[in-house]
């Protein structure tokens, strides 16, 4: 089959974009093929995909930053131009999915959460107006929903609030929806009598991951850590729910100056800023300026070169040199990041993140040192200190958890799902 993608964003080090590279990769080795509508791609594509660019899809265009502001940062007294300009919006957003897919012959198309989480409000409107006139098939990979995010998608007009509501997620008796947790699931079909097939964040476990080689052999160096240093690694965007600032306690709190935690990701999703400026504002307090390291210029989600031909390491080139990671999230949908670490054979510090870690992944056996609430308790540092320490025993931690990883989250799994999901189409 022709499958046709529609998404905000793709090649980014976002989790939705993560994932959509390994439903494409398995789905091509299924035999199908792929073609992308995005507003935005990046350079470090590695997927053999027939692409199209929509500039008004991505989150950083006008139209959808004009909408966001309008519609829950910086409402005006009365909705009624925003509501004039979302359906002039979102029908032109509907004629140009209509003609991808009368141009590229798309039997199937599959929104990448752009039918799920109103962070662009045209998109999701003009995709359920493409279904609702063409009756196409369509399956939606739901990684978050407005409800899950307080009140960041409640808008102080009840116009908008409503339209949120009959639009995302997509709601029609012949669209199919896969979801990444059992919540998820339950929450769909109680409030909205919606199936779902929950289909778990993976990796390709038969793959290599996490090692070091020719290439990254130097990316310690590069980032100005020593040999003899102790590198944790936090492989997640520097937003609040992360909880970066706990990672930051940890490492106030051993008793190690070879330790160092590496941040990967960008500050560019962080709302105004602020969340990043107050990590900055702990380093400082604490002097843990020579302890703490953001890798964003240097790391990517896939190799590439900067500008002025400096190396630019992949995620999997960061995991090969972590000792350990951190990951102690306040919220996921599922947690990418957590697979990821499984894979590259690295023990992982994590908190509870309610409602998806412990009944998703904690239950299944996995060896941890979980915190609750995010309380950073003695224990759970004397325990996180006699791992990083002690190179038998994290590896053999990793040993073990890469073997039940591979058993739950692997693409065979996953391609078990897409069968389910594609294969009466």
């Amino acid at each position: 089959m022709n499958i046709g993608i529609i998404i905000g964003r793709y090649g980014d080090i976002d989790g939705v974009s993560l994932e959509t590279a390994k439903w494409i990769e398995v789905l091509q080795n299924m035999g199908h093929e792929i073609f992308i509508l995005s507003g935005a791609f990046s350079k470090y594509m590695e997927n053999s995909v027939h692409t199209t660019l929509f500039p008004p899809l991505a989150f950083s265009s006008p139209e959808c930053e004009w909408e966001q502001n309008r519609a829950f940062f910086f409402p005006d007294d009365e909705p009624d131009e925003l509501l004039e300009h979302l359906e002039r919006a979102s029908e032109a957003v509907a004629i140009q999915i209509f003609k991808w897919i009368m141009a590229n012959r798309i039997d199937v198309i599959l929104p990448q959460n752009s039918a799920a989480l109103p962070c662009h409000l045209s998109m999701g409107m003009g995709i359920k107006k493409v279904v609702e006139h063409t009756g196409i098939k369509t399956v939606c990979h739901d990684h978050d929903f407005f409800w899950e995010r307080g009140e960041r998608y409640i808008s102080k007009h009840e116009e908008i609030n409503n339209l949120v509501k009959s639009t995302f997620p997509l709601q029609m008796p012949h669209v199919r929806h896969a979801v990444i947790n059992t919540h998820s699931k339950h929450y769909l079909y109680r409030n909205y009598k919606i199936d779902s097939v929950v289909v778990p964040n993976v990796m390709n476990f038969d793959k290599p991951y996490g090692q070091i080689d020719q290439y990254n052999k130097d990316m310690l160096a590069t980032l100005g850590l020593e040999e003899n240093n102790i590198p944790l690694l936090q492989v997640t965007r520097i937003v609040r729910r992360k909880g970066i600032e706990v990672a930051l306690d940890l490492i106030d709190r051993l008793d190690d100056d070879r330790v160092k935690l590496v941040v990967t990701g960008s500050y560019a999703d962080d709302a105004r800023i602020g969340y990043y400026k107050e990590l900055l504002n702990i380093i400082d307090e604490r002097g843990l300026n020579d302890a703490v390291i953001f890798g964003r210029k240097r790391i990517h989600t896939y190799r590439g070169q900067t500008k002025s031909g400096e190396k630019i390491y992949s995620i999997s080139d960061s995991y090969a040199h972590a000792t350990a990671c951190t990951y102690f999230s306040s919220y996921e949908g599922f947690g990418n990041a957590f697979v990821e670490c499984v894979l590259a054979k690295k023990p992982i510090f994590v908190n509870d993140y309610k409602p998806v870690y412990w009944p998703e992944i904690g239950s299944k056996g996995f060896k941890t040192v979980m915190i609750r609430d995010n309380q950073l308790t003695d224990q759970a540092v004397r325990e996180i200190d006699e791992i990083i320490h002690n190179p038998g025993m994290a590896s053999e931690i990793g040993e073990y958890n890469f073997h039940l990883g591979k058993k739950y989250f692997s693409y065979n799994v996953l391609e078990q799902k897409l069968f389910y999901l594609f294969s009466s189409f």
